[in-house]
């Protein structure tokens, strides 16, 4: 695979992962969103049914409240008298088993036994001696070992005289407190440490089990609470994320899918290079031609150079042939001209010193570089040469040879960069009557090791100088190169041998060294 299109491919890789991360992103979070309300529903749900309890159990106390105050009037009237309005009283109370009198701290009358003699204060204490009025007690009088409760009604303030009514409570917890599964599996009727579980006739203390939590509400007019215990809400709603898996995963790749979508442009190269150029994450740099008679600097080559933030640094054999295809080759081309103008005042103002600039063979459609020249350059009056340099991943279309003309006419230098390689034939030299022919640095290298290179570097060099073309070498990295370039005639010498590629700013101080060296 060419480094474009694994360039390409990096891009597209980074939008898939882009894109499952956010369509994981929101699965993860459109199931805890699902799990979070699901807990809160099901504790809410918890809470409802023991507000409901409360509401229903003082509904029923209410009217057993009013009744036992219109019949405090009866405290004190022999049990003889008042046996049979008590019995009424029950009949219309269908929860109230029985109706007890107390008076001088003496349980004196019942509506089911008739005449008593109990001490009130040594039978139930925590009525007369506490002030409780509730109590949870069992029956051992009419059903043995039933539950009851005691609601206890005081005439007096030293609690001596009231009414006592025995309330059948199980019936009450039966029909009031049955547990609503999943969320509430047991329910409990609580009256001063005393607690009646539904199903269970049995008064005592209850906790729940390991796995499970309880919920405590009390009523705040009488005095009783309801417990609740069932499941952990946390537990029940994992149970019920199964069940929405679907509408999840659903919703989830329709996110990524749209994710894919709009990071389409903005992940694509086009957006990349244009993006980097908004950003000046573009840098100029220049690596110098020397001429190789007199060894002095007269000229360089721009190169552009990309550190792209997201990426890092991007090889300009990956982005250049990228560029050219997204159509983007000439806004760099533009950005390089303005750069290196706004450098000119640093540069060596004489004739003699030229700049060479790469300019992709699509630039020359419609005259877009001759207007660039006369839009950018030629403003600055610049005094150094122009050398374009033609780069040759396109064949140049025969339409555009008159721009080509337009530039020998207005001064500027035509070459044709890596002659030999690409698209270049001899039709070019007929053609585009270059000034400048550049040797690609494949040729250079085989100097002294690649017999057949070494010969079509001969054979280059030759027919540049029979049609009075300068040669301009490529890659010049050891003194056998250079000697051997310079031996045949080749005019400049570009490689590392003499500079790496640098900076446009870092280019003067390099060039005062460099003319140091030739004069020491």
């Amino acid at each position: 695979m060419l480094v474009p299109q694994q360039f390409v491919g990096q891009f597209r890789r980074k939008r898939l992962l882009i894109a499952l991360a956010i369509a994981s992103l929101v699965l993860v979070l459109t199931l805890t969103f699902r799990y979070v309300e699901e807990k809160s529903r099901i504790e809410q749900q918890s809470l409802n049914f023991a507000t409901r309890a409360i509401e229903r159990f003082d509904r029923m106390f209410s009217p057993l409240d009013v009744s036992a105050n219109n019949t405090l009037g009866l405290v004190g009237v022999p049990c003889a008298q008042v046996r049979y309005p008590l019995i009424e009283k029950i009949a219309s109370l269908q929860t109230v088993r029985t109706v007890l009198l107390v008076q001088d701290d003496t349980l004196y009358c019942s509506s089911i036994f008739g005449p008593l003699n109990l001490s009130f204060s040594q039978t139930y204490p925590e009525l007369a001696l506490n002030n409780q009025r509730m109590m949870l007690v069992t029956d051992n009088d009419l059903l043995k070992g039933s539950p009851v409760l005691l609601l206890w009604t005081p005439k007096s303030l030293n609690n001596h005289e009231g009414l006592l009514q025995v309330i059948n409570i199980e019936l009450m917890t039966n029909y009031l407190l049955e547990p609503q599964l999943p969320w509430v599996e047991r329910a409990i009727f609580n009256v001063g440490g005393q607690s009646l579980e539904y199903g269970n006739p049995l008064i005592e203390h209850t906790v729940p089990a390991d796995d499970e939590v309880a919920y405590d509400q009390a009523s705040l007019r009488y005095p009783f609470s309801i417990t609740l215990y069932g499941p952990s809400p946390a537990r029940l709603a994992l149970n019920t994320l199964p069940s929405q898996l679907p509408l999840a995963l659903m919703l989830s790749l329709l996110m990524g899918y749209m994710v894919w979508l709009a990071t389409a442009n903005r992940m694509s190269l086009s957006w990349q290079i244009s993006y980097g150029i908004a950003a000046n994450e573009f840098m100029v740099y220049c690596q110098p031609l020397i001429n190789a008679q007199n060894g002095e600097c007269d000229g360089m080559e721009l190169l552009l150079r990309w550190h792209n933030q997201r990426q890092g640094w991007i090889a300009p054999d990956v982005f250049i042939p990228l560029a050219e295809r997204q159509n983007l080759i000439a806004p760099l081309t533009r950005f390089v001209l303005a750069k290196v103008v706004h450098e000119l005042p640093n540069l060596p103002q004489c004739p003699s010193f030229h700049i060479a600039i790469n300019v992709a063979a699509s630039h020359f459609r419609d005259r877009a570089i001759v207007d660039d020249l006369q839009t950018i350059w030629w403003p600055a009056n610049p005094l150094p040469k122009l050398v374009v340099e033609l780069t040759e991943r396109d064949a140049l279309p025969v339409i555009d040879q008159s721009v080509v003309a337009q530039l020998h006419e207005i001064g500027v230098r035509l070459a044709i960069d890596d002659f030999g390689t690409g698209h270049s034939s001899l039709a070019y030299l007929k053609d585009l009557k270059p000034d400048v022919l550049k040797i690609d640095k494949i040729f250079t290298a085989a100097i002294g090791t690649d017999a057949i290179n070494a010969t079509v570097t001969d054979m280059v060099i030759s027919l540049a100088q029979r049609l009075n073309i300068s040669l301009v070498a490529e890659g010049v990295e050891t003194a056998e190169q250079a000697h051997y370039l310079r031996e045949r005639g080749v005019d400049h010498l570009q490689g590392y041998f003499y500079a790496r590629p640098m900076p446009i700013e870092d280019f003067p101080l390099w060039l005062e060294r460099h003319q140091g060296e030739l004069s020491a």
